[in-house]
């Protein structure tokens, strides 16, 4: 999962910001604002041909056969980890380094999140290390898709199958990204996906769906989000209400027409970073594995003395932040774990060097030019 990015200081002269949301919206508005005046004048707020035509643009988008909108990226975890059959006291797999909602998600279900260690060029999770996390009581595998790049799917699989686990995908900050595998989002038994509008497919407020090609999953995950109930009033299970609003249907719509140019100019902006960042010491900027198409969610690179240089970064009018600061290990919600500092290292050592760029489709050379100035004289 993704979430909001930390900052630690404020400037009132942002010179380049962290991210433009308002371009994105400004390019889609002829297309969008007529559809939600019609929906306006027809009150018609809840499912409906906008949701449907989306769902199905969206799984041929991924190349999986069924999308199911629900009403946000965590929503999508819990109802993906429940269709995979994990249940109270049972254990998911999770990397240590994510947005909170990955493990929250397990959580909620009264499943227990096993954290594992990620590897130190992607900070991914580390197959590695997963199989040592298995126990009779593990149920599933979730794999995070981090900062728009393809967790190792398959080498998690043959781990997978030795243990009768479930792959879950948490795919919110990789939409179009790939691997030599496929496609994030249909790489396991089922995936889930956050359109918060700060993903690279996000919509005009909260937003998700889960992704699989098992019908049976689907029809799941459809019943449970609406009150274990296909058909009015008969209710077959306990769910819960999570449903994709008809209102973020049209801005989706619009936003993945263009998913595809977005993401090439994020790669373009990636690379420029790349080029300029190879003369600054002290900078790490971030890898990409082999085979890998990244979509560049967040361009994270690694210094030393994090804070300060976030601050002067912050101070100069940069929109930095961070993602994320704390592993998950460390945070308070997870005490009762019982885990403690030094137990993964690597997610330790990473979460106090991590720092990210300012990374949008709309993003300029030359406002690069002025956040990687600003980082150099930061890292002297």
């Amino acid at each position: 999962m993704g979430g909001r990015a930390r900052t630690t200081a404020r400037s009132s002269h942002v010179k380049v910001p962290f991210l433009d949301l308002a371009a994105q919206s400004a390019e889609i508005a002829d297309e969008v604002l007529p559809v939600w005046q019609a929906q306006l004048l027809g009150a018609g707020f809840v499912g409906g041909p906008e949701v449907a035509a989306f769902e199905q643009e969206y799984a041929a988008y991924v190349g999986v056969e069924h999308v199911i909108g629900v009403g946000n990226g965590t929503d999508a975890v819990e109802l993906a980890l429940r269709a995979a059959g994990v249940g109270p006291g049972d254990e998911v797999v999770v990397p240590v380094n994510t947005f909170i909602a990955t493990a929250e998600a397990a959580s909620r279900i009264g499943a227990v999140p096993v954290f594992v260690d990620v590897d130190p060029e992607h900070l991914l999770i580390d197959p590695a290390l997963v199989e040592a996390a298995v126990t009779a009581r593990t149920r599933a595998i979730a794999p995070v898709h981090l900062y728009g790049q393809t967790a190792p799917v398959e080498e998690l699989r043959p781990i997978a199958e030795r243990h009768g686990l479930a792959i879950v995908e948490d795919a919110a900050q990789s939409q179009g990204a790939s691997s030599l595998a496929g496609r994030a989002g249909a790489l396991g038994l089922v995936a889930a996906t956050s359109f918060y509008p700060g993903k690279n497919l996000g919509a005009a407020g909260d937003a998700g769906a889960v992704l699989t090609n098992d019908p049976e999953i689907a029809a799941f995950v459809r019943n449970v989000a609406a009150h274990g109930s296909t058909v009015k009033y008969v209710h077959d299970r306990v769910g819960f209400n999570s449903r994709l609003d008809a209102v973020q249907a049209p801005v989706l719509r619009a936003k993945l027409r263009r998913l595809d140019e977005w993401n090439k100019a994020r790669r373009a902006a990636a690379d420029r970073y790349a080029a300029q960042l190879a003369d600054v010491p002290g900078v790490r900027a971030p890898a990409v594995r082999p085979g890998n198409e990244d979509v560049w969610h967040l361009y994270v690179v690694q210094v030393e003395e994090r804070d300060r240089v976030l601050s002067e970064l912050l101070e100069a009018g940069i929109g930095a932040a961070l993602h994320y600061p704390t592993p998950l290990h460390l945070t308070e919600a997870y005490t009762h774990l019982g885990y403690g500092t030094g137990q993964f290292p690597v997610a330790e050592a990473a979460a106090a060097r991590i720092l990210s760029l300012p990374m949008f489709p709309h993003l300029t050379a030359a406002q690069q030019d002025l956040v990687v100035e600003a980082l150099a004289r930061a890292v002297r």
